[in-house]
């Protein structure tokens, strides 16, 4: 078997670009869109509602909102006050619901305590629901011949820099670092659907390491700073980390930098292609929310 400074003179590292790629996907949005407004003179919405003043909410719907004017989707502003009845919340869904430009319906998450946020989310409709949550989309993602109208954007996004780096995922070993419903669950989903051979390991797992350097494909989203060491990767894998962590710098204004959960320097030694933190993953996160709002603005436009 090669050695890690062999394989790397063989095959050096691929560091994968989430942000060009993702800036990719947002040109061929742009485009359809363009096509749909010149053919059907209708172009995709998304109603962002946002609960509260939180800064980092605040910022991740900004951005969200600049993100779909560059493309053409028309943005649907709903801003509540931190006070807001839970009631009154679910009718705004409703209303959002039942308004015929809306093709797609994101709730800013956390919402203030008194809102059951479960509760809230299952009543946004099943065709809008671009950030596949809903249970019925997780339950077809699920099960084998079934397919959800939504897949959840961050698991898209990773196996989407997957296909587009060129990495094979039929009949090969995946394990998935953490089990959240956000990324560890759905993309589990997503890789036992593209044909992978799936592991999760999580918090109660044993032996984690020498699980994962059995795997062709890491997903690492446990959100535990450099938690995966160069060492436990195998030669040549892919790595896509999910991880955001904040850790102490002082050189940095902000006095933190953000990492990922695996060690990059040491991955990019041993590793076939491996996504940064920051530009890999989050960058695609947006990307398919916009590219989930073009496909469920289709179903109802193109008709």
């Amino acid at each position: 078997m090669a050695s890690q400074e062999q394989h790397q003179e063989q095959n050096p590292c691929v560091i994968i670009d989430g942000k060009a790629i993702a800036q990719t996907i947002r040109s061929e949005i742009a485009e359809e869109v363009k096509q749909l407004s010149e053919k059907f003179g209708k172009v995709p919405g998304l109603a962002v509602v946002i609960v509260g003043c939180r800064k980092d909410s605040q910022s991740y719907v900004n951005m969200k909102r600049k993100a779909c004017a560059e493309v053409g989707i028309k943005s649907f502003d709903v801003d509540l006050p931190e006070n807001v009845s839970e009631a009154d919340l679910i009718h705004q869904v409703h209303d959002l619901n039942a308004h015929p430009d809306v093709h797609g319906i994101l709730v800013q998450l956390p919402l203030p305590s008194h809102i059951n946020e479960e509760k809230v989310l299952s009543e946004i409709s099943i065709e809008k629901d671009v950030d596949g949550f809903h249970p019925l989309n997780i339950g077809k993602l699920s099960m084998k011949g079934r397919e959800p109208l939504f897949e959840p954007c961050t698991p898209k996004g990773c196996l989407e820099l997957l296909a587009r780096s060129g990495v094979t995922v039929k009949g090969k070993r995946a394990v998935v670092v953490g089990r959240s419903n956000i990324v560890g669950l759905p993309v589990s989903m997503l890789l036992l659907k593209a044909d992978a051979t799936v592991t999760i390991v999580h918090s109660r797992s044993t032996n984690i390491e020498s699980i994962i350097r059995e795997a062709d494909i890491i997903i690492a989203a446990a959100g535990q700073a450099y938690m995966i060491k160069g060492d436990w990767i195998k030669p040549g894998a892919a790595v896509i980390d999910v991880g955001t962590n904040a850790v102490d710098d002082p050189s940095r204004k902000s006095g933190y930098r953000l990492v990922g959960d695996v060690d990059f320097k040491e991955a990019c030694k041993v590793a076939g292609c491996v996504t940064p933190v920051p530009g890999g993953v989050g960058p695609m996160t947006v990307a398919m929310l916009l590219k989930n709002t073009l496909d469920g603005a289709k179903r109802k436009i193109v008709q």
